[in-house]
């Protein structure tokens, strides 16, 4: 028997909302405490528990320093906060409860939810345009006081702070960093806008590309056809006027890269437009300077340039067009969700049948819904029976049978029957809603390899701009004649080519269409760095019960020393009345149909991992595993034989004894999962290696694993132990994976690498995990780890592109090549490839858009 230390609330937090934050701050007591399995943190009552003799003004400097404002509690709101809650019942062959973990709901006034150090503050941001605009608002953002972190999506123009700041001291901060901001109050509204503004620039950019191709090609053709681009006292006024009319179409059709230029510029920053504005106007002042005053250059310098600026332009808009088409594709997983939505409800009230707008809809509201009709919110059938269709949200191919008593989701499709539920979550609450919210924020994230790109966009447009001087210095020095052309046309080339954009757009791309997949798949990933770290686990640990089985145990034969099987059963209901435990209700279940009326029991208690206990006449009546009750002093020898046959059909036997004396064996099975040993195999396949850790008795958990094809268990794990397990097999050099679905399982889940919360109900928001399944297969778990080493894989595809693009791409612009082919790179090719290079990288991403799993056949059949 494990004793625990005695904990008592003594401190007062603010700001944790998840077992992420449960760790940092167990992590950051464990000096004072001498183990973070001494901490006890309490999300609803935000309260940390501590043993006794910790000095509590000391943890709460420590809570405080972590992140978490910290503050002792006194004596009398402490006993007011009550003792650390332990599980009200746990058997010995059940793992975890079913208890859920529900998310609150989100703010609309732009605060959404709330975060590890704060509230999650949301921003739309305009004139962002590549990686160093990224980093200069990121920065900008976590310079203002209260905010403790900042990233921003280049894929959706978005900033998300976290912290306690007033929103507009955020907007002003980015406002002075050279960008505009607008706190999204309505993020709905706010996607429904900026799909809007992305059509209509859209438009607004062909007619520009359409504008400065045709001149720069009109004066290419012309020049190199019919006239010369060397300017000559017979056509200098035509040039100098033609250049008046590049100017302005310049400013007409590229003013935004100006005026962003410029903006950087007053803010000490530079970004691709300070890059295109140097390369563009270095090419126009110098053309405009030969037609100007051509006597005062050499004769082989008197080339201008204006064609090569209006083209450069127009082809970068024409990238940015296309680089915006392919960019509205991303966020298709999202729209897919938002169209399940119903706009309307047929709300029964006073006995009169009503169309109502969905956001009138009350909870209580009794729903009527007809067969091919989706349904407006979630509640729970009170008239009918139909087969619903979930697969948008769980990613189950085939209907689901309900009726009376079930519960259903807002957005799934009622197939077969006409139905009456009543309204139990609406609005912002319902499941649908929380998986947009969770995708979006997901979508969002930045995982580990993209703070890469971060890293080096600080540097990049600096460090390209120093490249460009030294280029021209060169060519100036040491080049041929002209050398004045040659440095114009070596340091305008680098500057135009070496455009951050693709390094920008690499990672959250692929990031918004992978996250968006795996939703498809009924895998809702809430971390960048739970999508990338997925794709690297070697070992996968599984709960059993809920998991691995069902979850819904039934008694499968029963023993009386006496051969009073009605008496042993009545004892056993006695007890098992007081608990709402699933292996209770399996026993309250078989004395119903044995007509075994249950005993008075008073005294009820449940043990953790141990079972429960009561008393009957006077005498301690006990339920539960060999391990306890022999430890009691009960002798359960007789019963060896009976246990041995129910542990051989991966049963799990529990035990009855009155007083010291055996009274009997009830052998307990819960069904294994008809495709938990397909789904183990795909994880075998991806070279993963599956553990079992159960409460169960030894022989059942070997049962279950060899019919299963797990390659290793550990049973009679209490629950607290599992995170134990979960440290020791990353101590060995593991990258693990905990998949679990009960509150017994959230340390296990946040101390894995990445934590699977696998759920067969419809709130999603289990904050202990990094990725949450939809639904009870283990599918769901090979899913997301094919999907996150695709979307890494194409990440790496992305940076490595961009990465490989700038740095061969520069050297050639610099002229590298120029003494083997005597030649250099156009401005105009250069603005060619810079734009390709982005539209590549969006493109690349798209393609996860058509991934299929490895267990796809389903879905297909059903789609």
């Amino acid at each position: 028997m494990n004793e625990k230390t005695a904990l008592h609330p003594a401190l007062s937090i603010s700001g944790a909302s998840c077992q992420g934050c449960v760790r940092r701050i167990r992590g950051a007591l464990e000096p004072l405490t001498g183990s973070g399995d001494r901490v006890e943190v309490n999300l609803d009552e935000q309260t940390v528990a501590l043993p006794d003799g910790v000095d509590t003004g000391e943890a709460a400097r420590v809570v405080t320093e972590a992140g978490y404002p910290a503050s002792p509690l006194t004596e009398s709101e402490s006993s007011a906060a009550g003792p650390v809650p332990q599980s009200d019942h746990c058997h010995a062959g059940k793992d975890q409860g079913q208890t859920e973990i529900r998310q609150e709901p989100e703010q609309e006034t732009g605060k959404t939810g709330s975060a590890a150090d704060g509230d999650q503050i949301h921003l739309a941001v305009t004139g962002a345009t590549c990686a160093s605009c990224v980093n200069t608002i990121e920065k900008a953002l976590k310079s203002v006081d209260g905010i403790t972190g900042a990233h921003m999506n280049l894929a959706d123009n978005t900033a998300t702070a976290t912290g306690h700041a007033d929103p507009q001291t955020l907007i002003k901060a980015v406002e002075s960093a050279g960008y505009g901001a607008s706190v999204i109050d309505d993020p709905d509204a706010a996607d429904d806008r900026r799909q809007e503004q992305d059509r209509k620039q859209y438009k607004t950019l062909l007619v520009k590309m359409a504008v400065s191709l045709s001149l720069g090609l009109g004066l290419m053709i012309w020049g190199m056809g019919f006239n010369t681009m060397m300017v000559t006292p017979d056509n200098q006024m035509t040039w100098l006027t033609l250049g008046i009319l590049t100017l302005g179409v310049m400013i007409a059709t590229g003013g935004h890269f100006y005026t962003g230029a410029w903006k950087a510029f007053r803010h000490h920053n530079a970004n691709m437009d300070t890059l295109i504005a140097l390369g563009t106007g270095t090419a126009w002042v110098y053309s405009i300077v030969v037609a100007s005053v051509p006597d005062a250059l050499p004769e082989m310098a008197r080339h201008v340039y204006f064609e090569a600026s209006a083209m450069i332009i127009g082809l970068i808009n024409l990238g940015q067009a296309l680089e915006l088409r392919a960019k509205g594709k991303t966020s298709e997983a999202v729209r897919r969700l938002l169209d399940l939505r119903a706009k309307t409800a047929r709300v029964i009230r006073d006995g009169e049948e009503q169309d109502l707008p969905v956001e009138q809809v009350r909870v209580g509201d009794r729903i009527r819904v007809r067969p091919g009709e989706k349904l407006p919110v979630d509640g729970e059938i009170s008239e009918g029976t139909t087969r619903i269709d979930e697969s948008m949200l769980t990613g189950e191919p085939m209907p689901v049978s309900k009726g009376e008593g079930d519960g259903v989701s807002a957005g799934t499709l009622n197939t077969h029957g006409s139905i009456i539920y009543r309204a139990t979550r609406v609005g912002s609450e319902t499941a649908l809603a929380q998986i947009i919210r969770l995708v979006k924020k997901a979508q969002g994230s930045k995982p580990a390899i993209g703070r890469l790109a971060d890293k080096i966009s600080a540097v990049f447009v600096p460090t390209v701009m120093l490249i460009a001087v030294v280029a021209a210095l060169v060519w100036y020095n040491v080049g041929p004649e002209p050398t004045v052309v040659h440095m114009m046309v070596a340091a305008t080339t680098v500057l135009i080519i070496a455009c951050p954009c693709a390094l920008g757009l690499a990672t959250p791309m692929s990031v918004m269409v992978g996250v968006g997949k795996a939703a498809e798949y009924g895998a809702l990933i809430r971390q960048g760095d739970a999508l990338q770290t997925a794709g690297k686990l070697d070992l996968v640990i599984l709960d059993k019960t809920g998991t691995i089985t069902g979850g819904h145990p039934v008694v499968t034969r029963f023993h009386a020393t006496d051969d009073d099987k009605g008496r042993l059963l009545a004892l056993a209901a006695g007890l098992e009345q007081h608990s709402e435990h699933p292996l209770a209700e399996a026993i309250m279940a078989k004395a119903g149909e044995e007509d075994a009326s249950p005993e008075h029991v008073t005294g009820f208690e449940a043990l953790n991992g141990k079972g429960v206990k009561g008393e009957l006449d006077g005498q301690p009546l006990r339920l539960g595993n060999r391990r306890w009750l022999e430890g009691e002093g009960v002798d359960l020898s007789g019963l060896q034989d009976e246990a041995d046959t129910i542990t051989s059909e991966a049963g799990t036997p529990l035990f009855l004894a009155l007083g010291e004396r055996a009274m009997g064996v009830i052998g307990v099975a819960d069904a294994i999962k008809q495709d938990s040993r397909d789904a183990i195999r795909r994880l075998h396949d991806a070279g993963i290696r599956v553990m079992m850790v159960t409460g169960d008795v030894d022989a059942t958990a070997r049962a279950i694993a060899r019919k299963t094809g797990i390659d290793d268990y550990r049973a009679e794990v209490l629950p607290e132990d599992k995170a134990t397990i979960v440290s020791e097999m990353r101590g060995k050099g593991y990258t693990v994976a905990m998949v679990g679905d009960g509150i017994n399982d959230a340390p296990a889940l946040a101390a894995a690498d990445v934590g699977f919360a696998i759920g067969t109900g419809t709130d999603v928001a289990i904050e202990s995990a990094g990725i949450t399944l939809m639904r009870g297969s283990l599918h769901g778990v090979a899913d997301a780890i094919e999907i996150s080493r695709a979307t890494v894989r194409n990440i790496h595809q992305n940076l490595f592109g961009a990465f490989i693009y700038n740095s061969m791409g520069i050297p050639v612009a610099a002229g590298l090549l120029y003494p083997v082919w005597g030649m250099l790179m156009s401005p105009i090719l250069a603005g060619a490839a810079m734009s390709l290079s982005s539209v590549t990288v969006v493109t690349n991403a798209n393609r996860l858009r058509f991934f299929r799993t490895s267990n796809n056949a389903g879905r297909e059949g059903n789609q």
